[in-house]
């Protein structure tokens, strides 16, 4: 098939149809130039907003250019996957200081096995239909510009949260990626963004972490804070952090796009373990075994116990000065891990414990 023929127009439209039947909200083609995203990635690393996350500063160019990751490939077939599970009161919780605010994408199970599979199913049926061709998937496991490419392929635009964006969807999904050597026609770019002069994610964020539109500072960022930063939150922000544990979704909840965030049908999605209305004190007493039972094929599990235990420290000190709070602190004064040790000594602090 070469370019442009009513074969491979035909192809792309199949693609989008089978890719809703597997589950995907929205399916998108982009080509492989991203353009000034480059250049605005490279801006962000050399400021140093990445922090501890190395990795997005290696493998050179290749994260900007697809077709140097995965030679052959000359489109990106980009797929959203919406996550939102139900009505878990978010705003509530986060106005419930003595519980435990996960963000809600991490409720359920691991959602990189399920959305890969998905993808993996998607290659088999164009392979069907067309027979062996070159491919890769992708769900943020490789060094990818899945915003950029997402909104090149018209799934939404790069909002002031840096989130992707859309009319329709708001921003709660996930997102995937199917690198080819297809040449479909693309789908038009979203080039115009629709945040206008609504900053409200900017200015709802708990640890200021925006430096100003569009950028965001990830050294100061809570999700990063709770599942990135492998060493002590930095005191200054640890009060800002209210009882948000693992993860953060202020900038989302406040966005006027995510009315028509949809909820989504997949069960793998649905809350487990009670963990969209579980007490800090509860958890905070989790020995290790619980807590790998709990979390168990979950996004949790990328914390692990020692960061897990020091992001409720901080969420305990953060809780009204009630005698389970006190109590569960002060049960691991002498815990093992020196880091859950200066993180309970400061939430103890903060309740005049000494």
């Amino acid at each position: 098939m070469s370019a442009c023929t009513p074969d491979l127009i035909q192809l792309a439209q199949s693609i989008k149809i089978w890719g809703q039947e597997l589950g995907f909200a929205h399916v998108g083609i982009a080509g492989v130039d991203l353009g000034e995203h480059e250049h605005h990635l490279q801006r962000w690393l050399d400021a140093g907003y990445q922090g501890e996350m190395e990795y997005l500063g290696a493998h050179g160019s290749k994260r900007a250019h697809p077709e140097q990751l995965i030679p052959g490939t000359v489109r990106v077939v980009s797929l959203r996957m919406d996550y939102l599970p139900g009505d878990t009161q978010m705003a509530q919780r986060l106005a419930q200081p003595e519980k435990a605010y996960v963000s809600r994408y991490a409720l359920g199970r691991d959602y990189h096995k399920l959305v890969r599979k998905r993808v993996q199913f998607l290659a088999d049926r164009i392979q069907e239909a067309i027979g062996p061709f070159g491919y890769r998937a992708f769900v943020d496991s490789a060094p990818v510009l899945e915003k950029a490419l997402a909104e090149q392929a018209g799934l939404g635009w790069i909002g002031k949260n840096t989130l992707l964006l859309n009319r329709k969807a708001g921003s709660y999904f996930f997102l995937a990626e199917l690198f080819v050597d297809l040449p479909l026609p693309v789908d038009e770019a979203t080039t115009s963004e629709h945040c206008g002069r609504c900053q409200a994610c900017l200015d709802i964020c708990p640890t200021q972490a925006f430096v100003g539109p569009y950028v965001l500072d990830a050294r100061r960022c809570i999700s990063y804070l709770t599942i990135e930063l492998r060493g002590p939150i930095p005191v200054e922000l640890r009060s800002k952090m209210g009882n948000r544990v693992f993860g953060c979704d202020d900038c989302q909840i406040v966005c006027p796009w995510n009315r028509f965030a949809r909820h989504s049908q997949e069960q793998d999605f649905q809350p487990r373990h009670g963990l969209e209305n579980a007490e800090l004190a509860e958890m905070f007493l989790w020995d290790e075994r619980t807590f790998l039972r709990k979390t168990e094929g979950g996004p949790l599990r990328r914390a692990g116990y020692e960061r897990w235990l020091r992001n409720l420290a901080v969420g305990l000190g953060n809780a009204p000065s009630t005698i389970p709070v006190i109590e569960a602190l002060k049960a691991r004064r002498e815990d093992a891990s020196e880091l859950v040790r200066e993180h309970v000594e400061w939430a103890l602090a903060q309740h005049g414990v000494s």
